[in-house]
């Protein structure tokens, strides 16, 4: 490979997370909405987030996974993920509570989904690099199937973040972030 070939990789690379990152802001639409609707609507969207993730594993990549590296190896990794995930969950010290949310009293259900969040950005940084190392049309492909689940996702993540007590301006602010 070339230097100019090399060059061109890495440009494509980085405006399409670039791009990507840029729909972070797709939660800005929330900054129109009055605070009243809004509290309506986060629950909506914290059931959105929920679904969006569980229907993407369940339908897409768990069928694909165990077709390609059998069962037992894939549920062995996906028990090594719920033991982290859970042991992750108690160290924010999430709890079951029935105080609202408030600045005095904040739910750590955001921090959650920051980490999470960033974890999964992260992933779908390398994914779109790894596609753009075999083809510029793939790298392409990879960023518009990123770019389409990514939309409702930063919008339900908004709609977790308000639930668990953010501001509109510093929910935006981290999910940018």
């Amino acid at each position: 490979m070339d230097l100019i070939s090399t060059m061109s990789i890495y440009l494509y690379t980085i405006t399409s997370v670039a791009i990507v990152s840029l729909i972070s802001f797709a939660g800005a639409f929330a900054l129109a909405i009055k605070a009243q609707r809004l509290e309506k609507l986060t629950l909506t969207l914290v059931a959105l987030s929920a679904g969006t993730l569980l229907g993407d594993v369940f339908f897409h990549l768990l069928p694909e996974t165990i077709e390609h590296n059998g069962s037992l190896l894939v549920w062995g990794w996906i028990l090594i993920g719920i033991i982290t995930f859970f042991v992750l969950e108690k160290l924010v010290c999430w709890r079951h509570c029935h105080v609202p949310t408030s600045e005095k009293h904040p739910h750590p259900l955001g921090l959650m989904n920051l980490i999470g969040d960033g974890l999964h950005n992260f992933l779908d940084g390398i994914i779109i690099a790894g596609s753009f190392l075999v083809s510029i049309p793939l790298g392409i492909a990879t960023t518009l199937a990123v770019i389409t689940h990514e939309i409702p996702q930063e919008i339900s993540d908004f709609g977790v973040l308000i639930h668990a007590g953010y501001s509109k301006s510093r929910a935006l602010f981290l999910s940018f972030f």
